[in-house]
C-alpha cells in the first residue's frame, strides 16, 4: 500500500540545493508545489518531483531556454517570465545542478531585500467592488 503523504521532491534533492547555498542567508517555503528557497526574501529556486525552477531573469532566459532540458515556467497556466524549469535529467550531476543555481543567484542576488512587511502584505489592500 502506498504511503499517503509522498513527498513534494525527492529528499536528495533538496540536500543538494541546501549544500550549494551554504553560509547564504536563504529561507525555505513551501510553495510551488515544493520546497522554495529564497534569497533575502526573493524566490531563488524552487525543488519539486518535477525538476528545478529557477528564477534565472527575463535578460538570462533565451540563454537558459536553450539547454535541452529547459522549459518557459507556467504558473497556474499562466506564463512566469524569469523563472525556468529544469526537467530532472537536466539536473542529475552535481555541477549541472550548480550551473542553474548559480544563474539563479546571479540575477536573484541583484533585487533589494525583501522587508518583512513586504513579504507579509496582502496582493490586494482594497475590494474591487468599493
Amino acid at each position: 500500500m502506498m504511503n499517503a503523504h509522498q513527498p513534494s521532491c525527492p529528499a536528495s534533492l533538496e540536500e543538494r540545493i541546501r549544500s550549494y547555498l551554504i553560509g547564504l542567508p536563504v529561507s525555505e517555503k513551501r510553495m510551488f508545489g515544493g520546497i522554495s528557497f529564497l534569497l533575502n526574501g526573493n524566490v531563488l529556486c524552487c525543488a519539486s518531483k518535477k525538476g528545478v525552477m529557477a528564477r534565472v531573469g527575463k535578460d538570462a532566459e533565451p540563454q537558459a531556454l536553450a539547454h535541452p532540458m529547459a522549459k518557459r515556467c507556467d504558473g497556474a497556466g499562466h506564463p512566469m517570465p524569469g523563472f525556468i524549469s529544469i526537467e530532472p535529467d537536466g539536473i542529475r550531476q552535481d555541477d549541472a545542478l550548480a550551473s542553474w543555481l548559480q544563474m539563479a543567484l546571479n540575477y536573484v542576488s541583484t533585487l533589494p531585500p525583501k522587508s518583512e512587511k513586504t513579504k507579509d502584505k496582502p496582493r490586494y489592500s482594497k475590494r474591487r467592488d468599493q
